[in-house]
C-alpha cells in the first residue's frame, strides 16, 4: 500500500470517540433531516432515461436500506433505473461468477482492498473516467485516491468506510455493575468480570462472522506491535509465525479462554452473527443477554433499525482499550468500482463521489465518508460528527483493515484463510502456536497466487 502512515492517527481518531462519548447525552435529541431535499447539487449528471443499471454490495438490512436511498435519488436526478443486487459475504467469489457467465453488475462496491486490486490484475474493473476522477480529485485525500488505485489507475472510490475501534455497552448493566469505560485492556478484562459477577455475560462476540474476529486481533495488534510491523504483516513481509503476532493472540486469549466472559461461551459466539451480537446487548435493555460489543460505528445501524435503543442514553460508546501502546484505530471501507464500461456506470461513479450522494447516508445515521466536502452538520449526531471531522482530519495518516488489505483467500472468505483460523483459536484459544501456524499456512498460499 504506498501510503505514508503514522501514529498520531490512532491519537486523533481514539480523542474523536472519546469527544463523541462525552457529547453523546444531548445526540438522541439531534435529529437528521431530508438531506437532498435541502441541499443544492454539487455535480451534474447527464439524463440517462430508459438505461438500467445494476449496482452488487455486502449490505442488507439497514445499510441496504439507507443506500437504496442514493440510488433512489441518483435515478431521480438523471432517469435511469437502478436495481441493486446483495452480493453475500464473498464479493470476489459472486463477481468472479458474474464475469465467467458474463453478466457482471455494471458497478460493484467493493469490501476489501486487495479483492479491489485482484480484480485490477483480473482486468474485470474499468477505470475510472475524467467525471468520476475530477471529483474524485476535488473531494478525497491523496492516501483515500491511493487505496483506490492500482499501477497508477484509478478504480475505485471509497464511498463509505468505518471506524472499526468501538465498544459500545449498554447504559444500565453498567451502571448495576458500577464499572466505566476501561482505558486498557487490563481495565477491560476487569470490568468484564465485574459484569460477570453483576449476572450479565459481558462480552458479545459475533464469532460466526470471521470478520468480526480479525478485528479483535487487528486492534490489538496495532496497538501492542505498532504501526510499521501492522504494515508489514499486513503485506505479509514479515510471517504470521513472528513473536509480535503470538503475543497478539495471547493477548486476545485472555479473554477468549475465560469463557464466562463471552455470552453463551465460546461455542455460542461461533454460532452468533454479528446483527446477533449487537441485538443480544440492546434487544432487551432491562434484561441484555450481554454488556458490551465491540465493533465499528456501524453498529448504530442496527441498535437504531433493529432495537428500541437510544444512542447517547440506552447505548454508549468509548474507544477500543489501549493494550501496550497507542490507543487503536483501524478503518474499514467499500470503494464503488465499475464492471462494464457505461456511461450509466461513469455517471453513478460520479455521483458516489460526490458530496451529494455522501450526505444523502450521512444523514441517516451509521455511516462516515472520507468525502472531505461534506459538511459535518450532515450527520444526525455529535458522536458521528466528532468520528468524521477526525477520520477526514486525519488526512492519509491512517491505518485501514489489514484483512481487507489481504488477498481474499485469506482475508475475505468465509470458512477459509484467517476467518476460519481465527475461529478455530475462539474454539480452542489455549492452542496460539496451532492458530499462528494455521494463519501462515493460509497466507503464504494466498500471497504467492
Amino acid at each position: 500500500m504506498r501510503i505514508s502512515h503514522g501514529a498520531r492517527t490512532a491519537l486523533a481518531l481514539g480523542s474523536a470517540a472519546v469527544l463523541a462519548l462525552a457529547t453523546a447525552g444531548c445526540a438522541a435529541e439531534d435529529e437528521g433531516s431530508e438531506w437532498a431535499k435541502s441541499h443544492k447539487p454539487t455535480v451534474e449528471l447527464p439524463k440517462l432515461k430508459g438505461e438500467k443499471l445494476q449496482v452488487a454490495a455486502v449490505w442488507t438490512g439497514g445499510e441496504e436500506e439507507n443506500f437504496r436511498k442514493v440510488l433512489d435519488e441518483f435515478e431521480r436526478r438523471t432517469g435511469a433505473k437502478v436495481e441493486f443486487v446483495p452480493t453475500g459475504d464473498n464479493v470476489a467469489t459472486y463477481v468472479g461468477s458474474k464475469v465467467e457467465g458474463g453478466s457482471p453488475p455494471d458497478v460493484v462496491m467493493v469490501p476489501q482492498v486487495g479483492v479491489l486490486r485482484q480484480f485490477a490484475e483480473e482486468g474485470w474493473v474499468k477505470p475510472l473516467g475524467p467525471e468520476a476522477k475530477a471529483e474524485l480529485r476535488k473531494n478525497f485525500s491523496k492516501g483515500w485516491r491511493d487505496l483506490g488505485s492500482y499501477e497508477g489507475e484509478q478504480y475505485g472510490i471509497y464511498y463509505k468506510v468505518a471506524n472499526k475501534s468501538l465498544i459500545w455497552y449498554n447504559t444500565q448493566a453498567f451502571r448495576d455493575a458500577g464499572v466505566g469505560e476501561a482505558k486498557t485492556w487490563k481495565d477491560f478484562l476487569a470490568d468484564a468480570q465485574a459484569l460477570s459477577d453483576s449476572g450479565v455475560d459481558p462480552v458479545s462476540v459475533g464469532g460466526a462472522d470471521g470478520w468480526v474476529l480479525t478485528d479483535w486481533f487487528e486492534n490489538i495488534y496495532l496497538s501492542q506491535a505498532g504501526p510499521e510491523k501492522y504494515d508489514q504483516l499486513a503485506q505479509h513481509k514479515i510471517k504470521w509465525t513472528d513473536p509480535t503476532v503470538k503475543r497478539a493472540l495471547t493477548t486476545l486469549g485472555e479473554l477468549f479462554q475465560q469463557r464466562h466472559l463471552i455470552a453463551g461461551g465460546n461455542k455460542g459466539a461461533l454460532q452468533t452473527d454479528f446483527p446477533k451480537s449487537v441485538t443480544q446487548i440492546f434487544g432487551q435493555l432491562a434484561d441484555p443477554e450481554a454488556a458490551l460489543v465491540f465493533e465499528a460505528d456501524f453498529v448504530g445501524v442496527n441498535i437504531e433499525g433493529d432495537t428500541k435503543a437510544r444512542i447517547g442514553k440506552d447505548a454508549q460508546v468509548y474507544p477500543f482499550p489501549t493494550v501496550d501502546g497507542q490507543p487503536p484505530v483501524v478503518t474499514g471501507g467499500d470503494a464503488a468500482a465499475i464492471l462494464k464500461q457505461g456511461k450509466g456506470a461513469q455517471a453513478l461513479a460520479t455521483f458516489l463521489a460526490s458530496r451529494d450522494a455522501a450526505g444523502i447516508w450521512a444523514a441517516e445515521g451509521g455511516y462516515v465518508s472520507p468525502n472531505r466536502k461534506l459538511e459535518l452538520s450532515a450527520y444526525p449526531n455529535a458522536p458521528q460528527r466528532e468520528i468524521a471531522k477526525a477520520l477526514v482530519g486525519a488526512g492519509d495518516d491512517f491505518r485501514f483493515d489489514m484483512s481487507d488489505q489481504a488477498p481474499a483467500a485469506f482475508g475475505g472468505t468465509k470458512g477459509e484463510g484467517e476467518w476460519k483460523a481465527l475461529q478455530d483459536f475462539l474454539k480452542n484459544p489455549n492452542d496460539v502456536e496451532g492458530a499462528q501456524r494455521a494463519l501462515e499456512a493460509a497466507a503464504s498460499k494466498a500471497y504467492e497466487k
